[in-house]
């Protein structure tokens, strides 16, 4: 049975939320206040807390913050509750790695919904999977439905390459990510000369041509069947959607694809999210062009979060970060829903 912490200072929400989560088979435990719910979280473990931003002695953020700097307490979910359904608190609770946000008034299945949705990616992400096509095909079917992807390939069909065949050649633009199911392959460079320096060399069970595709770039290496290969592509389309969509699964996957060597993973999530930067100053960059008039110095536009998420092919959590630091950085200045270009020239010059 799945615990829950409900931190909420309200005694007729509190007792009425508790009764539905105890018909829906949680193991409910309650605080009255954050300071309690604090002491509760650190004290029993709970699997996800439900916890009102607007309390006495300490507020829901204060929660967040405490329980995010402890590394028994970080990885629970968190899920606000509050009236107040404001943008501000909204992108200032994700900014500080709230999983959902659930506004009062709420139904009985909209709060069993946000619950059951965070521990099922809580547990998808706890679980090992192998280092096999199958495994990573498992990876894919378990988080087809919290990614919320159209398309997903749960199976893709293997490919065979005879000895020396070419599986890409540098210059190509990346199709997919491939895993080597048997066989082994080369990824070189070949100097003004003609001659061959291997990169790597990849065997069964290895995925490889992923750094390119992260990068957005041409291949700078040309890969090759040592021998007779089999081999599976998960496609651009998919790859890119599961590295981009969540940052968690992005961790969770890239762990899978580098055999989690803890650099190659930093490396790798680095080449991901300034990839996103990329694109989210892409993105500025475009609005400003589009909408800015000719006497308009700043430019400033109102686009909710989700929009721009959806312009730079992201998740909202991963914009505002984004935005966060592009404010930090004196490039953007945020209010609200606006957004005042301070910096054009570095934006554009960013996206290069």
């Amino acid at each position: 049975m799945k615990r829950v912490l409900l931190i909420e200072d309200n005694e007729d929400l509190r007792e009425n939320t508790t009764e539905i989560l105890t018909l829906a088979q949680y193991d409910v435990l309650t605080a009255t206040n954050g300071k309690e719910g604090v002491e509760i979280a650190l004290k029993e473990k709970p699997d996800i807390i439900v916890c009102d931003i607007m309390m006495p002695i300490l507020d829901g953020y204060g929660v967040l913050h405490l329980l995010s700097k402890n590394s028994e307490t970080s990885h629970i979910p968190f899920i606000f509750l509050t009236a107040k359904a404001d943008q501000m608190d909204f992108r200032k609770g994700m900014d500080m790695g709230a999983d959902d946000y659930v506004t009062k008034p709420f139904d009985d299945v909209q709060l069993l919904n946000a619950i059951e949705v965070r521990l099922k990616k809580n547990d998808i992400l706890k679980k090992e999977f192998s280092k096999n096509i199958e495994g990573i095909e498992a990876f894919m079917i378990d988080i087809e439905e919290m990614v919320s992807l159209e398309k997903i390939s749960k199976k893709t069909d293997s490919k065979f390459y005879k000895k020396k065949e070419n599986i890409y050649k540098e210059g190509n633009y990346p199709k997919g990510v491939y895993f080597i199911n048997n066989g082994k392959v080369k990824t070189y460079k070949t100097n003004e000369f003609g001659k061959e320096l291997i990169t790597q060399l990849y065997n069964a069970g290895d995925f490889f041509g992923y750094i390119s595709l992260l990068k957005e770039e041409k291949y700078d290496e040309t890969a090759t069947a040592l021998d007779d290969v089999e081999i599976y592509m998960i496609v651009k389309e998919d790859f890119l959607s599961l590295i981009y969509k969540n940052p968690e699964i992005s961790k969770k996957f890239i762990s899978i694809l580098s055999n989690n060597v803890v650099d190659t993973q930093k490396k790798l999530m680095q080449i991901a999210y300034d990839s996103v930067r990329k694109r989210a100053a892409e993105a500025l960059v475009e609005l400003s062009d589009k909408y800015k008039k000719d006497n308009e110095v700043p430019f400033t536009i109102s686009i909710c979060r989700e929009d721009m998420a959806n312009m730079v092919g992201t998740s909202i959590e991963t914009i505002v970060r984004a935005l966060t630091e592009f404010r930090q950085d004196k490039l953007i200045d945020v209010s609200g829903s606006s957004i005042t270009i301070l910096n054009y020239q570095k934006l554009r010059d960013m996206r290069n």
